[in-house]
């Protein structure tokens, strides 16, 4: 009996999670408010077991993580060209993320899920192009939402 109560409430307690994970959806676009090639947002914010649902709004791109750029134990990812691809991020860190066909000319995202232990590891990897520059923007967007406390 004591058995089965524990299992119940383990089950309980896995429901819960779930239940408390977010969807957070973002576009893969030719035109955004931050120029042409854009994911929108870039910088995303996330815990433990949501979900990021990259939606294909144009034709001719798609949402994969970047060599270098994952937390340690996350599984890397490759989506379709002109498909969605839905994400469920298990693990706390930096997850680097790009459109495989716009990489260079600065079509990338930044997940950030929790407390990104991973983030000097990330900032090391090499991009090409203008992804270079968007990255650094983007850590540098993270270290002030870090010091601002959020």
């Amino acid at each position: 009996m004591r058995k089965a109560v524990l299992l119940a409430t383990i089950f309980a307690g896995a429901l819960c999670g779930a239940a408390n994970a977010a969807e957070i959806e973002v576009k893969m676009l030719n035109k955004g408010a931050d120029g042409t090639f854009v994911f929108e947002p870039a910088l995303i914010k996330a815990q433990p077991g949501d979900t990021i649902k990259f939606v294909a709004s144009d034709k001719g791109h798609n949402a994969e993580s970047v060599d270098g750029m994952l937390p340690e134990g996350a599984t890397a990812f490759i989506g379709k060209m002109g498909e969605d691809v839905s994400v469920t991020v298990d693990k706390a860190g930096v997850y680097g993320v790009k459109c495989k066909p716009h990489y260079g000319m600065g079509m990338v995202a930044m997940v950030v899920v929790g407390s990104p232990a991973n983030v000097d590891a990330a900032k090391a990897v090499n991009h090409p192009g203008k992804a270079k520059t968007v990255f650094a923007g983007l850590f540098d967007k993270l270290a002030q939402t870090k010091s601002a406390g959020n």
